[in-house]
């Protein structure tokens, strides 16, 4: 007799720059299928950040819920994560961010990874995360740069081993690597 495999979630990884395209690629490739979630993890604390949300929310169909998460989004995958068929997690480096200015150690962070990746795959949801991809650019002038920018390479690292497919945005232009 055989075993029936329990079902889980499948993780999509969306990288890239700034202003690469990486949301649309996210929403493109979360597909159709609902109820639909999205998990905003950025704050509206500047004018600049407000008039972001609001191009994100505009590109948006009216399908799609939306969940402003700054830091908790485990417990939110645990509490409704169920509900959904289909979610997109934005943004990973903003949820870094949030934890960093909270003066939250490295350590307790990529803690927090592993129990959020954990927590998704619990659901039957296809989640999409999206991510900035920060190593490619110019080394940063400072040492507190610097070192965001290797965590944000460390938490990339751990959610693309965990992930079924992984992709990389250019120019607007998804290419898969995973």
């Amino acid at each position: 007799m055989k075993k029936a495999r329990k079902e889980r979630s499948k993780l999509i990884l969306v990288l890239g720059g700034a202003a690469s395209g990486k949301s649309q690629a996210a929403l493109d490739l979360a597909g159709p299928a609902g109820p639909k979630a999205f998990v905003a993890t950025g704050q509206a604390l500047d004018g600049e950040m407000k008039e972001r949300i609001k191009r994100h929310q505009a590109t948006r169909s009216a399908d799609w819920e939306t969940a402003e998460i700054p830091n908790d989004i485990a417990q939110w995958f645990s509490k409704s994560g169920h509900s959904y068929q289909t979610i997109v997690l934005d943004c990973l480096t903003l949820w870094l961010s949030n934890f960093k200015a909270k003066n939250v150690a490295d350590l307790l962070i990529l803690e927090a990874t592993a129990v959020l990746l954990r927590t998704i795959r619990t659901t039957r949801a296809r989640v999409v995360i999206v991510s900035n991809e920060l190593g490619l650019g110019l080394v940063p002038a400072t040492k507190a740069v610097r070192a965001f920018r290797d965590l944000a390479g460390r938490v990339n690292q751990q959610v693309a081993a965990e992930a079924d497919e992984v992709y990389l945005t250019i120019s607007g232009i998804p290419l898969r690597l995973k």
